[in-house]
């Protein structure tokens, strides 16, 4: 089982920076992906950002603003994310894929807005 809590959403304006993170109960190998999914009101979860092994997949609507990293020192994933628009508001979940199995955190809620 691993548990994963995220932090750092909040309210934002458009332009502003945020910074999300997500801490995992235990290590996580670096192989087994780690990433950041949102779900905005009325629309399905998407992937926004995941990293494995080092490599680094963006969804085309955050490329260029966001970016994924990891510490494994610190069994933690982190989500800069820049140059925020109305439009990036949503949950934020974190997941990892350990061996196959699906792990959620409880989401953040990131607003954007003036």
């Amino acid at each position: 089982q691993v548990q994963l809590v995220e932090s750092g959403g909040g309210l934002v304006q458009p332009g502003g920076s945020l910074r999300l993170s997500c801490a995992a109960s235990r290590s996580i190998f670096s192989d087994n992906a780690m990433g950041w999914y949102r779900q905005a009101p009325g629309k399905q979860r998407e992937l926004v950002a995941s990293i494995s092994s080092g490599r680094t997949n963006y969804a085309d609507s955050v490329k260029g603003r966001f970016t994924i990293s990891r510490d494994n020192a610190k069994n933690t994933v982190y989500l800069q994310m820049n140059s925020l628009k109305p439009e990036d508001t949503a949950v934020y979940y974190c997941n990892a894929n350990v061996f196959g199995l699906n792990y959620w955190g409880k989401g953040t809620l990131v607003t954007v807005s003036s």
